[in-house]
């Protein structure tokens, strides 16, 4: 890798890192997201906190941060010659700094929003295909993490229809799906058991979604 190429895989890292739960959180004055319900520093978790606002600029922050990091690399990268491979390189470092960010001991979200993010950055109908699919098993069931989990098993088989099984990105999809299932087995787990709490319930420290 070259000197370029790793400034821009660090660049994209440094902005995963940027955690918005609990950014926000302190611009509210509110608790860190960290300290009740499941622990986890992401906007479903600072939904419990009963503060909408919240939640949805958390979102967005975590979502937006995603596709800054692609759009960048996008935009950037011909310039110094280099190409796709850099790109899909910096949309999983940044789902990387999220999971892991520097700026806050590396204990940070499960990615989901962020993940959105760079698929938007890869490809709008990718996007909003795994968007559809979170928003349709989250109304029917109730369940973020379940949600989740069914749009990032799916995103790479969307992947593959929408933008071709041979484009560099579709095995960033691929990457991005362990990762975001990797980082939800205590969910998992709790689906198993039947323990899994709704969106929308109330934070009172025995969550884990």
């Amino acid at each position: 890798m070259t000197t370029i190429a790793f400034a821009f895989v660090l660049a994209a890292y440094l902005i995963g890192s940027l955690s918005f739960a609990v950014i926000v959180s302190r611009a509210m004055g509110m608790a860190d997201p960290r300290s009740y319900g499941s622990g986890n520093p992401g906007a479903t978790n600072v939904l419990r906190s009963g503060k909408k606002l919240a939640a949805v600029l958390t979102l967005l922050g975590d979502g937006l941060k995603g596709w800054v990091a692609v759009a960048l690399a996008a935009h950037f990268a011909p310039q110094y010659g280099l190409g796709e491979q850099l790109i899909a390189m910096s949309a999983i470092a940044v789902l990387v700094g999220h999971m892991w960010p520097l700026f806050f001991g590396f204990k940070g979200g499960k990615g989901v929003a962020t993940a959105v993010g760079v698929l938007f950055g890869f490809n709008v109908w990718l996007a909003l295909a795994a968007v559809a699919t979170w928003l349709f098993v989250a109304l029917v069931l109730r369940i973020s993490s379940l949600s989740a989990l069914i749009a990032a098993v799916l995103s790479p088989v969307y992947a593959f229809f929408i933008i071709g099984p041979h484009s560099v990105y579709f095995g960033s999809c691929i990457v991005i799906a362990f990762l975001v299932v990797q980082r939800h087995k205590s969910n998992i787990l709790n689906l198993l058991g039947g323990q899994e709490t709704k969106i929308g319930d109330k934070a009172d420290g025995s969550s884990r979604s």
